[in-house]
């Protein structure tokens, strides 16, 4: 039965994810994250000076340098919030933006705050490269530059690429290249199904982004950049990246920029406001394991969430993994089916059903909350019912939330 004490989610939005290559990559991730707070409070009539803790996820800090410091306080402050107002900076790689969500929830339990905003904001594409020892001088010769984008740094510390990590995993529980392929493939036609069914629309799941020009009209962008036409043939062709066995372009999603906001306060405090919840939260956990393990880190932490909900895989009617790479669902759903490959095929059935990262894009701050939100509102389409959201972060972090509609 609903509890007044339950924490529900009463708001949540993000904006379109981009290309790389378009004017949305020029737009600081402070900026784009002062365009979901304002958007996330607005839709539900909660003023700035109500919220009583911001808890922000951003994981490239070379990018956010380019404004110097404290994304959340500066974000906090661009976006109207008081000065009083309590924030937070958080990296946690890509789960950054669930583990902001469960900071809030953990702080409304605590009796510590009564309304929490979760946001997650990234940049990649305006991830600058780096010029080690200039500040000493650089009397003759070449400038040595570091791109941090590229094996988004693992190995600077002698840790793998994430993508070789997950190839190497996924062949070793019998996913194959040509799997992930058609993971990907998958993707991308379930994404193109949904936004023909009108899923992803201005409103709902998404804001527009406006981009003022100096002549003109603002160029506006309503729907997600990256989505693409694709077949099994073209995917086949391209070459695995960064020394995996199995992971390309075409089945890892793409280097994006957006941002994500979530709104979360007691069910007891939605009614006084008048406040219909788009999910409750049944529970929010983090896991983690050897950093090989990242493809198979979301089956764990689910496992982890479920036992703590009482709940099982089979309670789930969907199921949300994100798609760091095709690999990633692929693995931890043949891990939640425990081996069963009829249960492994009805497990990718209700998994990322309107398509995910490889085709929406992963800025990747930001995912989290995007697959959280994502998977409220389509339990709502569906009228109801118990989902998981899952994701792995570098070196095999992880988090999950289970919601209830």
């Amino acid at each position: 039965m609903p509890g007044k004490d339950d924490i529900v989610i009463v708001s949540a939005v993000r904006t379109p994810f981009s290309r790389f290559d378009t004017a949305m990559a020029d737009i600081p991730s402070i900026d784009l994250g002062v365009m979901v707070m304002k958007e996330v409070i607005r839709r539900v009539r909660v003023k700035p000076e109500e919220v009583d803790e911001v808890n922000y996820g951003s994981c490239i800090p070379a990018e956010v340098a380019l404004e110097t410091d404290v994304p959340a306080r500066q974000a906090t402050l661009l976006a109207g919030f008081p000065a009083e107002n309590i924030s937070l900076t958080l990296d946690r790689a890509c789960c950054s933006s669930l583990t902001t969500l469960r900071l809030g929830i953990l702080a409304i339990r605590a009796g510590e705050a009564a309304i929490v905003m979760s946001v997650g904001s990234e940049n990649m594409p305006r991830t600058p490269h780096l010029a080690p020892g200039l500040r000493k001088g650089n009397r003759l010769g070449h400038i040595h530059l570091i791109d941090c984008l590229f094996e988004l740094g693992y190995t600077a510390k002698g840790f793998n690429p994430v993508a070789l990590d997950a190839g190497e995993m996924a062949l070793e529980q019998g996913v194959t290249r040509e799997m992930q392929d058609a993971w990907a493939l998958q993707s991308q036609e379930r994404y193109a199904k949904a936004y023909a069914a009108g899923k992803f629309r201005i409103g709902e799941e998404l804001m527009p982004v406006a981009i003022p020009q100096k002549r003109g009209n603002p160029i506006v962008i309503e729907k997600d950049e990256s989505p693409r036409v694709t077949t099994m043939e073209a995917l086949a062709k391209l070459k695995p990246i960064y020394g995996s066995p199995t992971v390309t372009a075409g089945n890892a999603p793409p280097i994006s920029a957006g941002s994500s906001a979530i709104l979360c306060m007691t069910r007891a405090e939605a009614e006084r406001r008048g406040l219909e919840p788009l999910a409750t939260v049944v529970c929010a956990v983090a896991s983690a394991s050897a950093p090989r393990e990242i493809a198979q880190i979301p089956a764990y932490t689910i496992l982890k969430a479920l036992e703590r909900a009482g709940l099982s895989i089979d309670d789930m009617d969907l199921i949300e993994i994100n798609e760091a790479f095709a690999a990633m669902p692929l693995v931890s759903t043949k891990i939640l089916a425990g081996g069963n490959e009829g249960k492994w095929k009805a497990l990718q059935e209700k998994t990322n059903v309107n398509g995910g990262a490889i085709a929406i894009g992963h800025p990747v701050g930001a995912s989290a909350g995007r697959i959280t939100m994502t998977l409220a509102f389509e339990l709502r389409r569906r009228g109801g019912g118990y989902g998981v959201a899952s994701i792995c972060g570098g070196l095999a972090q992880g988090e999950a939330v289970i919601l209830k509609v």
